[in-house]
């Protein structure tokens, strides 16, 4: 038998015993989802890094938590939003958003590890030192978006050869703007064709541009890439069709009622991120992580809206689609 005084110490050492083991349980890894537009313009490409994320045995909600912080689409409030995150103490932050997401967290930080997608060559912006070797806290995917501009205008030009000026819809506080125009006046030159540059930056922008569009000598409409665009895909369709203007963006502007999408693979780009961002949490250093660069893009081509605004899309074209919208 054991005396009173043992039995009531042993019960005290069983009860403490849960506490201890629950202490000495490591934290839930925390992901700082730095965005540009909103979780529900984010949802197909939150549902794809998802993907990659539960490729390394990460789930949300189960062993990795996430807090969203989104800018809705105003790029100057993405430095407050990743300050925020870095003095959250986040293991990881991914930017999702492009160029201005990533630039506002490698400004926030040099020691958080920042896994970004980006559609323009993250080399050039100055956020890593190479694709190969990125060195420092940053890595990621990239699928070049802002060099498809080129290539947009030269597959709506051929859709449309009989126009002779074609307009470009940029978001000027859009870091990539310039080098966009650059590219695309250089492109428009090379086909004789006059560019007619437009802008927008906020909702109120885009009725605008739309119905001055009709006073322009332009024949169609390519929209360069930028997360406010993005995140407004529905509405610049509904805008293109109400006014007839033959309009290229992403792929995914197609489905809507816009007439063409060029663009990379974007479910694939953000698998990468959610698998490089997995690898990090299990301890690979992002310097050491090649930045995935796509070169496989996709061609989707909205026949009905082809056919309500009057064009035959000739057989060349249509050999290249990857998709076609009966």
């Amino acid at each position: 038998m054991i005396g009173r005084r043992e039995f009531i110490a042993r019960l005290g050492s069983a009860a403490a015993w849960p506490v201890t083991a629950r202490a000495q349980q490591p934290a839930v890894p925390v992901i700082g989802m730095l965005m540009v537009a909103s979780r529900e313009a984010n949802l197909s490409r939150l549902a794809a890094f998802r993907e990659g994320l539960n490729e390394t045995a990460y789930v949300e909600m189960r062993n990795v938590a996430i807090e969203y912080r989104s800018a809705d689409g105003q790029f100057d409030r993405l430095p407050a939003l990743a300050a925020e995150l870095v003095r959250r103490h986040v293991n990881v932050i991914v930017a999702l958003g492009g160029i201005p997401a990533a630039l506002a967290a490698k400004s926030a930080t040099t020691t958080i590890p920042v896994v970004f997608q980006s559609g323009a060559d993250p080399v050039k912006m100055g956020l890593v030192a190479s694709l190969a070797q990125p060195g420092g806290n940053m890595t990621g995917a990239s699928n070049l978006d802002v060099e498809l501009g080129p290539k947009q205008l030269e597959i709506l030009h051929e859709l449309i050869p009989t126009a002779t000026s074609i307009a470009l819809l940029v978001n000027p506080a859009n870091p990539n703007t310039e080098t966009a125009l650059n590219d695309m006046q250089a492109a428009a030159r090379i086909l004789g064709l006059q560019l007619n540059i437009v802008h927008a930056s906020a909702d109120g922008d885009l009725d605008t541009v739309f119905a001055n569009l009709i006073g322009l000598p332009a024949g169609g409409l390519v929209i360069a890439p930028d997360p406010f665009f993005g995140s407004r895909i529905e509405r610049l369709a509904a805008l293109a069709t109400r006014h007839a203007v033959p309009a290229i963006y992403r792929p995914d502007f197609a489905a809507p009622g816009g007439l063409m999408g060029l663009a990379g693979p974007f479910a694939e780009q953000y698998r990468v991120v959610g698998t490089y961002t997995g690898r990090i949490l299990k301890g690979d250093k992002p310097g050491n992580l090649p930045v995935q660069q796509s070169t496989r893009v996709e061609l989707t081509i909205n026949m009905r809206t082809a056919k309500s605004l009057g064009l035959t899309v000739p057989i060349t074209l249509l050999g290249r689609a990857d998709k076609l919208i009966e």
